[in-house]
């Protein structure tokens, strides 16, 4: 359980800075230069030290990664600056939970009991309560509509993500080819890294047929605002997706889908002392109390899941 946690605290560190970045940037330059900078260190320690490229899971890893790190991080950094982090992260990994068993039913065959369905039911009242419109908040209607859709993109990626993870190590165990999570993520975040240079470049070449102008490439080393955001892409890269995916790997490569996301379904709840002193953002009640009944209907799925 121990890479669970760690997943936990790391991915609530990488939600605060990633809120940080997307304000100050945008989410889709936010998202590309922290799976750059991650992809760099993961190629040194796989390469170095780890499987590198080789293996025959690689194909299910780098799947994983498509969904996962490219289609599920791409729509989480745009719910990050309409709804927050707090209320972007409870989305995510809530609902992981409930996809990923559904997943797992259609792919695997895992059928699901009635007490199942009531804990995901269970799961998705506390996301609604706590996503209820607050004053605090300050969200519009469209804002939190918005966000709440992208989020729940962003779970669905990283449910499904997770299980064609699962799927990886049985065929790199059945293969007799161990591979250690940071040599995993490294395999996923190769995915990731193309979708997120091409809408990277879509971006840019949409701006530049409006606006008429082509933008500065050396812009995110020489303006102020990229020194400004520059620390928080630093943090983010290492809490997110270098050591906080190998903590999410590491897990996974020894425990089932249905008990790792509901513990790291926590997240939201870590955040909150985080997003409390870098944001200044202040829990309501209801929030609290949503965010307490999500938790407990995802560590009841997991308990009778087992």
């Amino acid at each position: 359980m121990l890479p669970a946690f760690l997943t936990t605290v790391l991915w609530a560190i990488s939600a605060v800075s990633a809120n940080r970045m997307t304000r100050l940037i945008g989410g889709i330059e936010a998202n590309f230069w922290r799976i750059t900078l991650a992809t760099l260190l993961l190629a040194v320690w796989a390469h170095g030290f780890g499987q590198g490229l080789s293996g025959q899971a690689f194909p299910y890893f780098l799947l994983s990664g498509f969904v996962g790190f490219g289609l599920g991080d791409l729509a989480l950094y745009q719910a990050l600056p309409r709804i927050g982090s707090r209320l972007s992260i409870m989305i995510v990994h809530c609902l992981a939970t409930p996809f990923a068993a559904v997943t797992e039913w259609w792919w695997l065959g895992t059928s699901l009991g009635v007490i199942q369905i009531g804990c995901s039911a269970t799961i998705l009242l506390g996301v609604s309560l706590a996503l209820a419109p607050s004053k605090h908040l300050d969200l519009t209607p469209r804002k939190l509509a918005t966000g709440a859709v992208y989020g729940a993109i962003a779970g669905l990626g990283q449910a499904i993500g997770a299980v064609l993870s699962r799927k990886a190590y049985q065929v790199a165990d059945l293969a007799n080819e161990p591979i250690d999570g940071m040599s995993a993520a490294y395999q996923r975040i190769i995915a990731g890294w193309v979708i997120a240079a091409l809408s990277l470049v879509a971006v840019k070449q949409g701006r530049k047929w409006v606006n008429g102008k082509t933008s500065d490439p050396f812009s995110p080393f020489t303006s102020d605002k990229w020194r400004l955001v520059w620390p928080w892409i630093v943090a983010n890269a290492l809490s997110g997706p270098t050591l906080g995916v190998s903590c999410f790997q590491w897990a996974l490569a020894t425990t089932a889908t249905g008990i790792v996301l509901p513990i790291v379904a926590t997240t939201p709840l870590v955040v909150i002392p985080f997003a409390k002193v870098v944001e200044g953002e202040q829990p309501t009640r209801r929030s609290l109390i949503g965010g307490v009944i999500a938790v407990i209907g995802a560590v009841a799925l997991t308990i009778v899941a087992t």
